[in-house]
């Protein structure tokens, strides 16, 4: 993994992407922030050496580098799922290559649907914990203690000082922020009633299918990292309708300039 991660930074460095302080992972619909910033260089996943592809239509599959908020970045726009057919190891070998060129910090963003259902479609949810339901670990491998520690402490998995920033800045900002339990799943499907009243049972407040391995892998490189979901749909097992793909994405979509919002603000304070 060393021997690829030094090729996929070559290949990077030959691009044009020079040291960025902070890396961002923008999930599903969420790709609009690419416009806020001042692009230096771009890359097609597909043609990074060891990159995974982004095989799922509403995920664009590039990487950026730029400005924003006077902050050198590297930007996914689009993200890997186990769903894919990828391993944990391929899902979260970007974040290892973005603290490699060397970032500080990392946010994501989700799209995610509600567990409690105090929390509403288009609202935003800052992740304070989280519950790994995927069946396995990007730590699960051998000889990964050469790239950092293999038994992680994962008391405080999300960085406290940005997201008490990020709480502030929702304050100020008048931008509905819950704060709660995200919990992943392997998915493509989604949830029967029975699984969504037993997620709710174990004390989950939002359920999606990505995040958790790239935050375990930040907390193994000592990356402190912070994460936002976009709630998309209210997943009441009393009341179940058929999902609407399309109506997740365009919800999103309307949820998306908050989190700009909240994510400019955020860089802009560190």
């Amino acid at each position: 993994m060393i021997t690829e991660i030094q090729e996929t930074l070559s290949y990077l460095k030959s691009r044009g992407f020079g040291i960025p302080e902070i890396g961002i992972i923008l999930g599903t619909g969420l790709g609009k922030l690419i416009a806020e910033i001042e692009i230096e260089a771009e890359v097609s996943y597909n043609h990074i050496p060891f990159f995974p592809t982004a095989t799922v239509e509403f995920h664009k599959g590039k990487l950026y580098y730029g400005t924003l908020e006077g902050k050198k970045v590297v930007v996914m726009q689009g993200r890997f799922h186990m769903y894919e057919g990828y391993s944990m190891q391929d899902v979260t070998f970007p974040v290892r290559v973005m603290q490699r060129l060397g970032i500080q910090r990392l946010l994501v963003s989700n799209a995610a649907g509600s567990i409690n259902l105090n929390y509403k479609k288009g609202e935003l949810m800052l992740l304070d914990d989280h519950i790994n339901l995927l069946g396995n670990s990007p730590l699960a491998f051998k000889g990964v203690q050469h790239t950092g520690e293999r038994f992680v402490d994962m008391s405080a998995p999300y960085d406290l000082e940005m997201n008490e920033k990020f709480e502030s800045i929702a304050k100020t900002e008048n931008i509905k922020l819950h704060k709660g339990v995200y919990v992943a799943v392997l998915g493509p499907q989604l949830e029967t009633r029975a699984e969504y009243k037993y997620l709710k049972i174990i004390g989950a407040d939002a359920v999606g299918m990505s995040t958790v391995p790239e935050v375990i892998v930040a907390n193994h490189l000592k990356l402190p990292v912070s994460a936002v979901s976009v709630i998309t749909d209210e997943c009441d097992p009393e009341n179940l309708a058929p999902v609407n793909i399309n109506e997740i994405i365009a919800t999103a979509a309307i949820a998306e300039p908050n989190m700009i919002r909240l994510f400019r603000g955020l860089i802009r304070s560190l």
